[in-house]
């Protein structure tokens, strides 16, 4: 998966925009974008989204982010809507691998309610929007199965600093939130699952939304959430791999295929060596569930 794009759970009209978006993936939301005196309503609709969509053959995967954990409204929003069969829950305000075996433990009780596979609805975690969950990313790896993901967070992250922005002139995140990103992306690869780069909260920017995905691409992110449907398309243009670097990758794993005692192969006059094969077989997988998604 590419692209993300937030939907909030309580808009009919912006949900009915999902599925022509684009998008590898719909957040239906329950939390941020969603106020409290309506979030019952909310989760009837996102259910009932659920049930129209989760069962057509070709369509995005269907991600719901429900309200974290110290709330007391993540019961409410798991009653409702794990009879729709999600693919994933987005836990907001995680903190660490212990909020994810939580959530574990949450979603294997009402796949039994539901007569549904254990273990089918996976969980993404959303590593850094509380200043201790900072303290708590490298707790992720081995916490649980159903953890597929981690992406990131910098609103409220700064409300939690007392910042007075978490960007600076030029529209770049500032130092504290750099730091917020890169524990995001080890928090990821030390739990041997994507990382997923946070919104470009300035929609109408093209520049800078390519620009930003650009440079996670280069660091190490896969995939960036959206919350606007104009953003899709450049976000999946920059995460499709190119067909240059596809042709590279295969010919590295071909070339140390052939060569399997090799700690180092040479294609085209440049060597390669074994963390070069690690990111070509990653770079294929990506590619091959691209297209099988």
């Amino acid at each position: 998966m590419r692209s993300f794009l937030f939907l909030p759970a309580d808009s009919d009209k912006k949900l009915a925009k999902g599925l022509g978006s684009g998008a590898d993936a719909l957040i239906l939301d329950l939390e941020d974008s969603v106020a409290a005196d309506r979030k019952a309503g909310a989760r009837e609709t996102a259910l009932a989204y659920l049930r129209q969509h989760a069962p057509l053959a070709q369509r995005p995967r269907l991600v719901v982010r429900v309200n974290a954990l110290d709330t007391g409204l993540t019961d409410a929003d798991l009653d409702a809507v794990v009879a729709g069969r999600p693919d994933i829950i987005l836990l907001p305000k995680a903190e660490g691998g212990a909020s994810v075996i939580h959530l574990d433990a949450k979603l294997t009780a009402r796949e039994a309610i539901h007569g549904l596979p254990e273990g089918g609805i996976k969980i993404i975690a959303l590593a850094t929007e509380t200043a201790s969950a900072l303290f708590l990313c490298g707790t992720y790896r081995d916490a649980s199965p159903r953890l597929s993901a981690i992406t990131w967070g910098a609103e409220d992250l700064s409300a939690e600093f007392g910042s007075e922005t978490n960007r600076d002139a030029a529209g770049r995140f500032t130092s504290p939130y750099m730091m917020a990103r890169n524990l995001s992306l080890a928090a990821a690869a030390s739990a041997r699952v994507p990382a997923i780069d946070t919104v470009y909260a300035d929609f109408r920017n093209t520049t800078g939304l390519r620009e930003e995905a650009l440079e996670a691409r280069r660091d190490g992110f896969t995939s960036k959430m959206a919350i606007h449907p104009a953003q899709v398309a450049i976000i999946n243009e920059v995460f499709t791999p190119a067909p240059e670097a596809i042709a590279t990758a295969q010919a590295v794993i071909a070339a140390f295929a052939a060569n399997p005692s090799a700690g180092v192969v040479a294609i085209g006059g440049v060597m390669y060596d074994r963390p070069h094969l690690t990111r070509a077989e990653r770079l294929l997988a990506r590619v091959k569930s691209q297209t099988s998604s």
